[in-house]
């Protein structure tokens, strides 16, 4: 299989990231969200850090300027069907992935590879409702995209080998390195990370240290580079929360149980950098700890 236009929807953090690294790579990119102010953001975005990246002298100004020409926006999801691979980035919900895939089948072509970035939604299940199991499997970025190295890939239990073998070129491609996994609650990255940030809300939860002593505990003393703390702020904390929910639903095992201060925060909205919120405030100068 060649791949050679690539569908990214949803041009949140996740979905520009992607194009970004796409289109740099050569690939003609269709970026597609509901909301027309996101895809200028993305724009904004992805232009802003290829021009970080020009500055850093990572690439050439003719390779940030044919990338932006590489990268097409549209409102209308059934124009991704045309492409070769389609990668899904919306919101970690599986009732929205379905729906996107449902309304997208109809505009495919038959060869076309679908793909999810989901971080811990079971790609076997969502393959299911599509006409192509066999060309469909989890395409997992970290955040962010056009720094960091590792992209998981993650194989439903109908995904044939030429599906595989073209996403591991794609990646390849890109510059990347793949991590294959199988399908289970979370995969590798998360199903180690996020139990270790729930720990640490555990802790802060039970009083045993502050935001800054747990971070700083775990940032000098294991030498993170960033405390899981203002880790899960970065993330989010509506998407951490959704997938300690994934791997305590998934698999039945009570050291998944998300800690309440975490389901807390969600429900007050604080949900990290992203609402200016979370484990640390971030309306002022500098973040402060909330606790």
């Amino acid at each position: 299989m060649t791949v050679e236009t690539v569908g990214v929807v949803g041009a949140g953090q996740m979905g520009n990231g992607i194009a970004h690294v796409m289109a740099l790579a050569g690939y003609e990119v269709l970026l597609n969200d509901v909301n027309e102010a996101a895809l200028g953001t993305a724009i904004e975005t992805i232009t802003r850090n290829l021009d970080r990246q020009v500055s850093r002298e990572k690439i050439r100004t003719a390779d940030r300027d044919a990338a932006l020409g590489r990268i097409t926006t549209t409102l209308t999801l059934a124009d991704l069907g045309q492409t070769d691979l389609v990668i899904e980035a919306a919101t970690e919900n599986e009732a929205v992935k379905q729906d996107i895939f449902a309304a997208l089948l109809p505009h495919l072509k038959p060869e076309t590879i679908l793909t999810s970035n989901t971080s811990s939604i079971s790609i076997t299940r969502l393959a299911s409702r599509t006409d192509r199991p066999e060309r469909f499997m989890g395409f997992h970025f970290m955040n962010p995209v056009p720094v960091m190295q590792l992209v998981e890939l993650i194989r439903g239990i109908a995904t044939d080998q030429p599906t595989y073998a073209t996403c591991l070129g794609v990646v390849q491609r890109l510059g990347k390195t793949a991590a294959p996994a199988e399908d289970f609650p979370a995969f590798i990255v998360n199903r180690i990370l996020m139990p270790m940030i729930n720990e640490a809300v555990y802790t802060l939860y039970e009083g045993v240290g502050s935001v800054k002593s747990i971070d700083e505990a775990m940032k000098l003393g294991a030498n993170h580079p960033m405390g899981p703390l203002e880790l899960a702020d970065f993330i989010g904390l509506d998407t951490c929360l959704a997938i300690m929910n994934v791997l305590h639903d998934g698999l039945a095992d009570t050291k998944y149980r998300p800690c309440p201060l975490l389901t807390k925060y969600v429900e007050a909205g604080w949900l990290g950098r992203k609402t200016g919120r979370g484990f640390y405030d971030y309306r002022g100068d500098e973040p402060v700890p909330t606790r």
